[in-house]
C-alpha cells in the first residue's frame, strides 16, 4: 500500500501549464484567446500571421488601446484582467475574455513576446517570457498604438502535448476557421489572415448591410448567400437576426451552423433543439441546416463562465429562449414562398419579420404545446386546387382525386375521417391575376411530361415542378390544419399500461397533464414513481406508448417542451398525404394544372415534399442561353 501523500500549493509554474491544458488545446485555441483580447481592446484591424499551421509562428497584431508599460508584466500573471472587478460585472459579462488566464497559460507552453503602445504614450514596451522560466524581461521597443503577440514553438516545453498536434493543413484549418466565426460576430472590424507568406483572408470592415452580406458570402461561400433568408425578429427582450438557409440549401453535415449569443460564439444543445424542431418537416432525411444567427439577451439573463473554452452558455429562462428561437425560425420557414425563393439574391440585409412568431402562446413559463394541435398557428387552409387555367377558364380539382389502381384511397379517406372532422371543400375561384400583365411566380402551365413533371413559363424562364411532391404538401399541410383545429381523437386502451418512472418525471407528468389530454392521452399518477397510461391517440395506436410517453417526460424536464408526439403524428400525416395525392401517370389539364400551382403559391412550406425534397426547380433564360451557348 503506497503511503498517502499530503495536501500543497501548486507551484505557480504547474498551476499555468495545468490551466494550458484547459484552453490551449492547439494553435486555434491560442488564436481565439488572443483574437478576443483584441476584439476586447477596441481594435479595428486585425492581422494574423501564421507559419506552420500555428506550431512555428502566430503573430497577432491589432490598433486598440493597448497596454499601459506598467500592466506588461501583470497582463501574464494569472487571474490578471481588466475586464471584471467586481461580482456583479461576473454576473453580466459584455467582454469575451474574462477568465485572465489565457495569457499565462499559452505563456508557460511557448516563447511569448507582448508588445504595445497604450494610447496618448509616446514609447511602446515589449515583455518576453519563455515557458517554464516564466520570469517576464521588460524593454522599450517600436510599435504604433496597440498590441502584437508573437507566440513561437507552442508546445516546446512539453513534447507530449506536441505529439497529439496534426498535420500544419489540419491545424491551419482549425485556425482559420476561428479566425472565420469571428469575422462574422464582429462585422466592424478588419481581419487580414496571412499563411507562410500567403495571404487567406482580406475582409474589411462592413458598415453597411450590402457590405456585411458581402462578408457573410465570403465565409460562409456565395452559394449560402444566394439561398439564405434574412430574418430579423424582436420579442420580450429577445432579438434574433442574421441569415437561414433555405431548406433547398443543406448540407450533409453540420458545418455550416454559426450561431451567436451577445457576439459570442457557441454551441448549446438547446439552441441546436430548437433550430432542429424548426427545420424538421422540411429537411431531407440525415441532412443539416445552414445558418448565421445571431441572438441578443440581457447579458444578466445569460451565464457564459459555463466553461473554460466559453463555448457554453446558460440562460436564466432556457423555456422562453427555446421558445422564442423556435418560434421565430418555424415562422419564417413556414412563410417561405415560391416568390420569396426567386426574390432571394446576394447580398441581401435581414429584414423584419412581419407577424407574431409561431409556437409564443400564452404568459411567460407557461407549458407550450409541441404538437401541431397548439404549436403551430396556421393560416386558413387554401382552397384544394381552386383555380384556372391559363385560357382564364375555372376549375375546380378534388382534394382527393383518384390515382391509378392500387393505391388505398379508401382506406386513407376512412383513416382521415375516423381521426378527423371533414375538411373543408373549396370555392371554385377564377385564376385571373389582378392584372392582366401581371405573371404569378410560378407562372402558368405549358404541358406535362411522362404524366410526372409540369412544366410552365413564369417571368424568368421555365418552372419544372413535380406533381406528386407538390401536391402530397399541399396535402399534408391541410391535414395538419385539420389536427390544429379539431385536435386528436383519444383511444382508450383496454388494459391500462403500468410505467415505472422517477419521482421527476411524475411530477412533471402531473404538471403537463392537461397538455397530455390535449394530445390524446390520459396519464394517472398511481403512486411516487409510477404512472398508469389510459388512453393514447389513436393514431398512435401502434405506436409503443410505454417508450413514447418516457422519451416525452425526458424533453420535458431537459427543454420545457418536447417534439416527439408530434414527430409520430407527422409521419402518420406524411404517409395518409402520400397516399391521397395525384400520381405519377395521371394526366393533368392545363386548369387543373395550374390550379395545382396556385395551391403552391399560397401553402406553407410547398417548396419541400413530406420528406424534404424539392418540389419545384427554375431555369432561368440565362440557364436556358448558356445549354445551347447562345449568345457565343
Amino acid at each position: 500500500m503506497t503511503e498517502p501523500r499530503r495536501i500543497q500549493l501548486l507551484s505557480p509554474r504547474l498551476s499555468n501549464q495545468i490551466a494550458a491544458g484547459e484552453v490551449v488545446e492547439r494553435p486555434a485555441s491560442v488564436a481565439k484567446e488572443l483574437l478576443e483580447n483584441s476584439l476586447d481592446a477596441g481594435a479595428r484591424r486585425i492581422d494574423v500571421e501564421v507559419e506552420q499551421g500555428g506550431v512555428k509562428l502566430l503573430r497577432i497584431r491589432d490598433d486598440g488601446h493597448g497596454i499601459p508599460a506598467d500592466d506588461l508584466p501583470l497582463a501574464l500573471a494569472r487571474h490578471a484582467t481588466s475586464k471584471i472587478y467586481h461580482l456583479d460585472e461576473l454576473e453580466s459579462v459584455t467582454s469575451l475574455g474574462f477568465r485572465g488566464e489565457a495569457l499565462a497559460s499559452v505563456s508557460s507552453v511557448s516563447r511569448l513576446t507582448l508588445t504595445s503602445r497604450y494610447r496618448g504614450e509616446d514609447q511602446a514596451w515589449q515583455v518576453e517570457t519563455e515557458g517554464r522560466e516564466m520570469q517576464p524581461r521588460v524593454q522599450p521597443a517600436a510599435h504604433p498604438q496597440g498590441t502584437s503577440v508573437e507566440v513561437r514553438d507552442l508546445f516546446f516545453n512539453t513534447p507530449a502535448r506536441r505529439k497529439f498536434l496534426r498535420a500544419e493543413k489540419t491545424e491551419f484549418d482549425h485556425l482559420q476557421e476561428v479566425v472565420r466565426r469571428l469575422a462574422l460576430a464582429r462585422f466592424d472590424v478588419g481581419f487580414h489572415l496571412r499563411h507562410n507568406g500567403k495571404s487567406v483572408l482580406a475582409l474589411h470592415p462592413a458598415g453597411d448591410p450590402q457590405s456585411q452580406g458581402r462578408r457573410v458570402g465570403a465565409v460562409c461561400s456565395p452559394g449560402f448567400l444566394e439561398q439564405a433568408l434574412p430574418l430579423e425578429h424582436e420579442r420580450n427582450g429577445l432579438r434574433l437576426w442574421g441569415w437561414v438557409g433555405l431548406p433547398t440549401f443543406s448540407r450533409s453535415q453540420a458545418d455550416l451552423q454559426y450561431f451567436y449569443v451577445n457576439g459570442r460564439m457557441v454551441r448549446d444543445k438547446l439552441v441546436a433543439h430548437a433550430v432542429r424542431q424548426a427545420y424538421r418537416d422540411v429537411l431531407y432525411n440525415g441532412r443539416h441546416p445552414a445558418f448565421v444567427l445571431f441572438l441578443e439577451v440581457d447579458p444578466a439573463t445569460v451565464d457564459v463562465n459555463v466553461h473554460p473554452t466559453k463555448h457554453e452558455v446558460r440562460f436564466r429562462d432556457s423555456r422562453q429562449v427555446h421558445d422564442f428561437l423556435y418560434g421565430t425560425l418555424h415562422r419564417a420557414l413556414g412563410d417561405i414562398r415560391p416568390d420569396d425563393q426567386l426574390a432571394v439574391v446576394a447580398p441581401t440585409a435581414p429584414a423584419p419579420l412581419s407577424g407574431p412568431a409561431a409556437g409564443e402562446f400564452g404568459p411567460q413559463g407557461e407549458m407550450r404545446l409541441a404538437a401541431a394541435v397548439l404549436h403551430d398557428s396556421p393560416a386558413p387552409p387554401a382552397q384544394p386546387f381552386a383555380g384556372g387555367g391559363g385560357s382564364g377558364g375555372a376549375a375546380h380539382y378534388s382534394p382527393a382525386p383518384q390515382p391509378y389502381a392500387g393505391a388505398p384511397v379508401a382506406e386513407v379517406q376512412s383513416a382521415y375521417k375516423a381521426f378527423f372532422a371533414p375538411l373543408p371543400e373549396g370555392a371554385e375561384a377564377a385564376a385571373l391575376p389582378a392584372e392582366q400583365g401581371d405573371v404569378p411566380p410560378l407562372g402558368y402551365a405549358l404541358a406535362q411530361l411522362k404524366g410526372i413533371y409540369i412544366l410552365a413559363e413564369n417571368a424568368q424562364g421555365l418552372i419544372l415542378v413535380d406533381m406528386h411532391a407538390a401536391h402530397e404538401r399541399i396535402t399534408y399541410e391541410r391535414l395538419k390544419v385539420a389536427m390544429a383545429s379539431e385536435g386528436l381523437r383519444g383511444q382508450p386502451l383496454l388494459v391500462p399500461e403500468s410505467l415505472a418512472v422517477s419521482e421527476r418525471e411524475a411530477d412533471c407528468a402531473e404538471e403537463h397533464g392537461q397538455w397530455f389530454e390535449r394530445l390524446g392521452f390520459e396519464l394517472q399518477r398511481l403512486g411516487p414513481e409510477t404512472l398508469a397510461i389510459r388512453q393514447i391517440p389513436a393514431l398512435l395506436k401502434q405506436a409503443q406508448a410505454a417508450r413514447l410517453v418516457q422519451d416525452v417526460l425526458a424533453d420535458l424536464l431537459d427543454y420545457g417542451t418536447s417534439d416527439r408526439i408530434q414527430a409520430h403524428l407527422n409521419e402518420l400525416l406524411g404517409t395518409m398525404a402520400c397516399h391521397g395525392s395525384v400520381r405519377a401517370n395521371r394526366r393533368l389539364t392545363l386548369p387543373e394544372m395550374n390550379a395545382l400551382l396556385r395551391d403552391m403559391e399560397t401553402t406553407e412550406r410547398s417548396g419541400q415534399c413530406n420528406h424534404g425534397r424539392p418540389t419545384w426547380a427554375q431555369l432561368s433564360l440565362d440557364d436556358l442561353d448558356k445549354l445551347f451557348l447562345r449568345g457565343r
